[in-house]
């Protein structure tokens, strides 16, 4: 990872198209019609369950899609509409409106795109596994739930957005179940269910919607007293028109009340589409340029909102969809638009007939496919500290909000790391007799003889601000209980990194040591370390050749101030 050097944004289309082929294309052909029948019912199931219109899934499905595969950093990564984001994208609209989630999405591209810009692409990896396990599962039972009055036709309306009250209101109305909808549901999600295990080549979801939808047709010509809400009855024609761009307001309340969410929508979609890509390089054994990648989909949610549209990320079950009917480069993308396109702009009519029990379905499969109950199930076998991770994140993305859920979730993971970080870093003291090749592969043991006024200090693990204010506790513990030493070595070979803390400790000890009349001696400091200690300044603070590059010069410098000192001493 640097923060600095050129922008690292190279799009995999611009060097697919350079050896571009026929043979190429009739695989991308053919992998984009088949991605594009997939994310047909599911970006108008997510546009749906996150409080907007089937139109807008399609539209973000299609414009979000040609800008992924186009400016993205992986050969076969489908960027659309997901499910991750219904519970934030539900919840922003509720609270703020359309124009509210479009200056999220506009804010959470521009974030996108700095997270590339600056190559932090490689630490959004990171991110504990517990915590996108914890909120997976949470958004998930999420969906599930949101799904639970259009499966059973309840036909409530204004129903409560918190998971409890939700519940509450579900089961106060059962008494108004539409069975008619039950059994459309229950046949969608068969349906669903079986069609793999007869063909993994025909999507499920598609399969269940043309055949419900055809049935419910039927059936209502016959009998018109059986009542089953469609997608037409709900938000009336559908327009085929695609959207002409608009503007939207950015003010600084509007940016200080929306960028806890926008920053959720980021967050949320860079480990998503991430996630998606590093699942594709191991199946192809390509290589995702992951800033590439995030400046990709930070330029699509950028560009979305102005057409009205939803957040967009990669999705893996698309991606994978696309891998497997032999995606070659971002051309299957592209292609996956365009079907997209063409079905939005000559088959919106028959949109309307698909019952939205049948969504439900779709999406109540989503939500299992999401909650990756294996993955929980293994975490709860792993340490007491990634469990409560993860049990945190869950219920806070279940109980009060996904923004609160990952902020948490991220400062519980980072208070864990640092304690197993304090756990496993020590400071060692060492007098009159020093082994210099323990913690070494070398079989030949090197004693060294430390003379009585030399104390040896070694700091094994990060010089952070816990194990600095670990050191100088001992620091201070040593001289009140025990002589004045003449000489201290800290040693820190076992020292990768140093933190300001452990550079303004370091300086203080130095300072006060000289004030005390102490040498300090510091040996083995790797370079990056001796670097940070230059800038700092603190190679001023101590003579030259106290600052050795192996115990055993720094033994030697120490032992010689000794004898240089001892004989003063004598005579006072």
């Amino acid at each position: 990872m640097t923060f600095s050097g050129k922008i690292d944004f190279h799009p995999k289309l611009i060097g697919a198209l350079r050896h571009y082929s026929f043979a190429k294309f009739k695989s991308d052909l053919v992998a984009g019609i088949v991605v594009g029948i997939v994310a047909l019912p599911l970006a108008i199931a997510f546009g749906i369950a996150s409080g907007v219109s089937p139109t807008v899934g399609l539209i973000t499905a299609i414009i979000g899609g040609v800008l992924v595969s186009a400016l993205g950093g992986n050969s076969v990564q489908i960027g659309g509409p997901t499910g991750a984001f219904i519970v934030i994208v539900y919840n922003i609209i509720a609270t703020y409106g359309l124009q509210g989630l479009a200056i999220a999405t506009f804010m959470a591209g521009v974030i996108l795109i700095l997270l590339g810009v600056f190559h932090l692409g490689t630490v959004i990896k990171f991110i504990p596994y517990p915590i996108v396990v914890g909120f997976t599962a949470g958004i998930a039972l999420t969906i599930f739930s949101t799904q639970i009055n259009d499966f059973l036709g309840l036909g409530l309306t204004g129903v409560p957005s918190e998971f409890i009250p939700k519940w509450g209101v579900y089961f106060a109305n059962l008494g108004n179940v539409n069975w008619p909808t039950v059994v459309v549901g229950l046949v969608s999600l068969a349906i669903i269910i079986i069609t793999p295990k007869i063909s993994k080549r025909i999507p499920g979801a598609l399969t269940a919607i043309i055949l419900v939808s055809v049935a419910v047709y039927i059936i209502k010509g016959v009998a018109p007293e059986w009542d089953v809400e469609t997608i037409g009855q709900r938000f009336g024609a559908l327009k085929t028109d695609i959207p002409e761009p608009h503007g939207f307001e950015l003010t600084m309340a509007t940016i200080n009340n929306l960028l806890p969410s926008a920053f959720t929508i980021a967050i949320l979609g860079a480990i998503e589409s991430l996630l998606s890509a590093t699942v594709a390089d191991g199946i192809t054994g390509s290589r995702t340029n992951s800033n590439t990648e995030l400046i990709g989909q930070g330029v699509a949610n950028v560009v979305v909102p102005f057409f009205g549209g939803i957040p967009v990320t990669g999705a893996i079950a698309r991606t994978m969809t696309n891998i497997s009917n032999g995606a070659r480069t971002p051309v299957a993308g592209v292609v996956h638009a365009v079907v997209l396109l063409l079905i939005f702009l000559f088959l919106m009519p028959l949109i309307n007939m698909v019952p939205m029990a049948c969504l439900a379905a779709v999406l109540i499969m989503v939500s299992y496919n999401m909650s990756g109950w294996r993955s929980v199930r293994a975490i709860f076998s792993n340490p007491k500290g990634d469990i409560s991770v993860l049990i945190v994140t869950f219920l806070l993305t279940v109980l009060f909000d996904l923004t609160i859920a990952i902020e948490i979730g991220l400062l519980l993971a980072i208070i864990l790391f640092l304690r197993r970080v304090m756990e496993n870093s020590s400071v060692k003291v060492y007098s009159e007799q020093l082994d210099a090749t323990t913690g070494t592969d070398a079989t030949v043991h090197e004693i060294l003889d430390v003379k009585p006024g030399v104390e040896v200090y070694e700091i094994d693990g990060p010089f952070f601000f816990g194990v600095a204010t670990k050191f100088d506790e001992l620091m201070r513990t040593s001289i009140s209980m025990s002589r004045k030493p003449i000489v201290r070595i800290i040693r820190m070979r076992k020292v990768p990194f140093i933190d300001s803390t452990g550079i303004h400790n370091l300086e203080v000890l130095i300072k006060s040591s000289h004030e005390l009349g102490i040498h300090v001696v510091l040996s083995g400091v790797v370079e990056s370390v001796h670097r940070d200690l230059q800038h700092a300044g603190i190679e001023q603070l101590m003579d030259p050749d106290h600052i050795c590059d192996h115990i055993s010069k720094a033994v030697e410098t120490a032992n010689r101030i000794v004898e240089d000192k001892i004989p003063l001493r004598s005579r006072g």
